[in-house]
């Protein structure tokens, strides 16, 4: 991967070993663009036909620019979330412009503001503030909640335990996510300058939620609503730090100020079929509940 290697790929595909952008490039695959694909490993990359990997760190600005040389569009996944999360994410969009990126598609979430309940979203409104300064064409997508994580959210008691109270989420599949951005990524000028909510097709209620899990998959799944202190503490014996143990009880506290009660007709606007509910996740995945005991 020399700096004098001849680069004809046009889009940049980050977190291409990951849940999204591995989706995303299999898309991009499928309709034969030429892509390249940013990877922490390379021997992780996907094999694609018209994509070649680059190996870069979005805190390595070198060699993300290196990485980057040639593109002219790049989808960037946020990172995984870290106490330098915003650090790393605009040294990587540095990196881009740097490298003469002339579009972002960014990979945001629903209700990002510099006041969010949920403390992860602030990370993508100064992600996005950040990407706009920049003068480069961007989009950014925020989907809401994945409806893929939901199963991570019942524990082996079929419990799920949060601040949620009465709040309404409208949970999203990561292909829905997928099929936008693959979209997006296709269609240069036309999504431009636009940000779009990308939920499934209804908000529902944890308690509403966990009565769907019951029905459909015959495990006894409850919804405990939990106090901030207690949510804090109950996932402070996990030893995780304290800025992560905040995010995880804020994704809760989020459904419960309303911040995430937003139903948008971007993914069937943008793709042509509806938004996957949350019956259409399980009949997909039967087992997605086979580590609850009840």
């Amino acid at each position: 991967m020399g700096d004098d290697q001849a680069i004809t790929h046009t889009i940049a595909v980050t977190g291409a070993t990951g849940a999204v952008g591995g989706r995303v490039a299999a898309r991009l695959a499928r309709k034969g663009a030429a892509q390249r694909l940013i990877v922490r490993d390379l021997n992780r990359a996907p094999e694609l036909p018209e994509a070649s990997a680059s190996m870069a760190a979005y805190e390595d600005a070198r060699s993300m620019e290196r990485a980057l040389r040639g593109a002219q569009t790049l989808f960037l996944v946020s990172a995984t979330e870290s106490a330098d999360r915003v650090d790393r994410h605009i040294a990587a969009v540095d990196a881009a412009v740097a490298a003469g990126v002339s579009r972002i598609v960014y990979l945001s979430f629903l209700s990002a503001g510099p006041a969010a309940v949920f403390t992860f979203a602030r990370d993508h409104f100064f992600t996005e503030a950040h990407i706009r300064t920049t003068g480069v064409e961007h989009t950014f997508l925020r989907p809401s909640l994945y409806l893929d994580l939901l199963p991570r959210w019942v524990d082996p008691a079929g419990v799920v335990r949060g601040p949620a109270g009465s709040g309404r989420a409208a949970w999203v599949s990561r292909d829905d996510i997928a099929d936008v951005a693959a979209e997006v990524l296709l269609s240069p000028g036309v999504h431009d300058g636009r940000t779009y909510d990308l939920t499934g097709p209804e908000a529902v209620t944890l308690g509403e939620t966990v009565r769907r899990l019951s029905v459909l998959t015959g495990k006894t799944v409850r919804y405990v609503p939990e106090t901030w202190e207690e949510a804090l503490a109950s996932r402070r014996a996990s030893g995780a730090e304290e800025w992560e143990i905040e995010g995880w009880a804020s994704s809760y506290a989020a459904i419960a100020a309303g911040e995430l009660d937003t139903v948008s007709p971007a993914v069937p606007d943008i793709t042509g079929h509806p938004a996957q509910t949350i019956e259409g996740f399980l009949r997909r995945h039967p087992s997605a509940l086979s580590h609850v005991d009840t």
